[in-house]
């Protein structure tokens, strides 16, 4: 069998994603570029490697096979170009990050600033749900993920490196925007806009409210906090929302945040990988680059002045 490196790699990422389309998209091929090289791939095998059953598709037991050998090949190609980085010592080569979507607020800064010290450094960063990033994290598919809240029962090394200040926002014409301390039973008698259910951000509410022998419906459950602000703007509801993301709005005096019992709550962002891997040295630098800097580089782009 000749069987190449690319191969392998279009088949891993149909295998893992279960899905033609979801690896066309993730290697940033067409759909047909990579049904082709799967399926010459099956030639030389001389076996199907999936089968369709009903929308899906299902790893043969050839495919099993050839999965468990390409997943050892990549994984010791991959620790080859480390080994031969670090040997080298220059930071440089590809960054594999998987984010929440939360962290757009900062996580770009973070990254462009790093760039500038390491210009040869090639970022591939993803912004996607919790429940992705727990999953790529359990795949093992990016160098590290940034989450506010770990997944309880994995084996994981987690690295603390921001606070995540989150706070009750409302419109500045809101009547609560004008009480002093507001306490949580008043509150929650308020129109709320929530993320969708596992999000970080509502789990730490909910337990707030849950401790305090209380609890809402939501009137609004939107995926992302760009729409939680524009429904909060529009007068929809109030909202709980990082206050990471806040500072342009509260500036052009279009939202507010309120004086609320129990509130500011303050959780950490965490840089997040399975126990024992291996980080590259790009994917090592960058970590230490972010314990390290994080803060000033934040307060930096708060406060030029």
């Amino acid at each position: 069998m000749h069987l190449t490196l690319q191969q392998l790699k279009l088949f891993e990422s149909v295998y893992r994603n279960r899905s033609y389309t979801r690896a066309s998209k993730e290697l940033y091929l067409t759909q047909p570029a990579v049904s082709i090289q799967v399926k010459r791939l099956e030639n030389q095998i001389g076996l199907p490697l999936f089968e369709v059953v009903g929308k899906k598709i299902f790893p043969t037991a050839a495919g099993q096979r050839v999965y468990d050998a390409s997943a050892d090949i990549l994984g010791r190609v991959t620790e080859l170009k480390q080994s031969i980085e670090e040997l080298q010592g220059e930071v440089k080569g590809t960054l594999e990050l998987s984010v929440v979507t939360t962290t757009k607020y900062f996580m770009p800064h973070l990254l462009g600033h790093f760039l500038q010290q390491y210009p040869d450094v090639e970022p591939k960063l993803r912004f996607t749900n919790r429940a992705h990033v727990v999953e790529r994290l359990m795949n093992n598919e990016d160098d590290f993920v940034v989450m506010g809240q770990l997944p309880l029962g994995a084996t994981l090394e987690s690295h603390p490196f921001l606070e995540n200040i989150l706070g009750v926002v409302a419109p500045p014409g809101h009547p609560l925007a004008k009480v002093k301390k507001v306490q949580l039973r008043d509150l929650v008698k308020e129109r709320f806009i929530e993320r969708e259910e596992g999000s970080g951000t509502r789990r730490v509410f909910d337990r707030l409210l849950k401790e305090n022998g209380l609890q809402i419906e939501p009137y609004m459950e939107l995926d992302s906090s760009e729409a939680i602000k524009q429904g909060v703007m529009a007068s929809l509801g109030l909202a709980v929302i990082s206050l990471h993301s806040l500072h342009l709005e509260q500036a052009a005096g279009k939202l507010v945040v309120l004086n609320v019992t129990g509130f500011p709550l303050k959780r950490r962002w965490y840089a997040v990988h399975l126990k024992g891997k291996r980080l590259s040295l790009v994917a090592r630098t960058f970590l230490d680059y972010i314990l390290a800097e994080s803060n000033e580089v934040l307060d930096l782009i708060l406060d030029p002045s």
